[in-house]
């Protein structure tokens, strides 16, 4: 169930986060047969809230909001020492009762404060991350993925990561074309694969012409086949080792990672749109047989094949 929505919005809010909230569930898209939800905003004290970029804006709601809501969304905002002691039973309340909490950004330290983020793996904006795990130490935090889903709560690192982690929450509760329909009026990906690392400040390549990114659409036009570091890097004009040291830089993943995750998001795909038996769909994608293909679905993504193809297909 997913129609009660409230993003928790405190002093010194970071707006671009608050947008998301509102342009992932605050729009109404019923006439491309999207959900409407019920959205609203809420906070400790109601009134005019300032943000982090220096304008108001007027919440209405208290934390009472909270109680109704199938999804509480906590935004970013400044990290403090502290966060309101009635906000932090309304979320704990929450998540006892059976709904999500979805935190964007430095959110993960409102979730952490309120400790549900004890014994669950969880994440933040990459520059946080340290500082997440060193407050909250029964926490697992992973510094290099865009988002957590972890029993109920997930988190999600900075900025537009939370993007991917609401479409997230709705592909899994609500199919993937209701996913598919709302990032196609935002204009964004429905699923955007990757981690932080490739954003994480690191040298860029000396020369422009050296980039692998064509090298990457080839391997997106190849997964069927066997690719190897050696075939890679001779197709890349390097050594395996240079190869494997440039590719690392450039997509923060290894070429085995990358390819992994690439073959899992065409065997979505192909979950999705076709009734092509498991067995056709792991060859198409080069993992070979059905047997491998569960392997690394259950690894990854923590269902199988057959199962995810039944709560996503044709919804």
């Amino acid at each position: 169930m997913l129609r009660n929505v409230v993003a928790v919005v405190l002093e010194e809010a970071h707006p671009f986060e608050l947008g998301v909230a509102c342009e992932v569930f605050g729009l109404d898209r019923s006439e491309e047969g999207l959900p409407v939800y019920d959205f609203a905003l809420a906070t400790d004290r109601p009134g005019m809230i300032r943000t982090h970029a220096g304008f108001s804006i007027e919440v209405p709601h208290g934390v009472q909001r909270l109680a109704t809501a199938d999804l509480v969304i906590v935004l970013a905002t400044d990290i403090r020492d502290e966060y309101p002691a009635p906000l932090l039973d309304a979320l704990r309340a929450a998540v006892a009762r059976g709904a999500w909490v979805l935190s964007i950004c430095s959110g993960a330290f409102i979730l952490g404060a309120a400790g549900l983020l004890d014994g669950r793996r969880c994440t933040t904006h990459w520059r946080h991350a340290a500082l997440l795990a060193e407050r909250f130490p029964l926490s697992r935090v992973e510094p290099d993925v865009l988002y957590v889903d972890e029993d109920q709560v997930v988190s999600s690192a900075g900025t537009a990561a939370g993007i991917d982690a609401c479409l997230h929450l709705v592909r899994k509760l609500q199919g993937a074309e209701v996913a598919r329909g709302i990032a196609r009026r935002m204009v964004v990906a429905p699923h955007r694969e990757g981690g932080q690392a490739q954003f994480v400040a690191r040298p860029l390549p000396v020369d422009e012409g050296e980039s692998l990114a064509g090298l990457l659409d080839w391997m997106r036009h190849h997964l069927d086949q066997e690719l190897t570091v050696e075939q890679l890097a001779a197709r890349a004009h390097m050594s395996p080792r240079t190869f494997a040291r440039r590719f690392q830089q450039e997509t923060g993943t290894t070429p085995h990672r990358w390819l992994t995750n690439q073959r899992l998001l065409l065997a979505q795909r192909l979950l999705e749109g076709t009734s092509e038996p498991v067995d056709a769909v792991a060859a198409r994608c080069g993992f070979g047989n059905g047997a491998t293909l569960r392997h690394h679905f259950g690894r990854r993504l923590g269902t199988t094949p057959q199962a995810y193809r039944r709560t996503f297909a044709g919804a």
